[in-house]
């Protein structure tokens, strides 16, 4: 499976946006564009928390 199957239509244009300006991408913009950083959830007691 190829890194484009896995990513959303916005994500893709952020990747070529960064891509035709011809910078390196750092760490931090890797896992924004993964969705590393992005909130969790848990089911707790019929309710959804955010995980800490």
């Amino acid at each position: 499976m190829k890194l484009r199957d896995l990513l959303s239509v916005d994500d893709k244009k952020k990747l070529n946006a960064c891509a035709a300006k011809n910078e390196q991408l750092s760490r931090k913009d890797w896992e924004e564009i993964m969705g590393i950083q992005k909130d969790t959830y848990r089911k707790v007691n019929g309710r959804i928390r955010r995980k800490i």
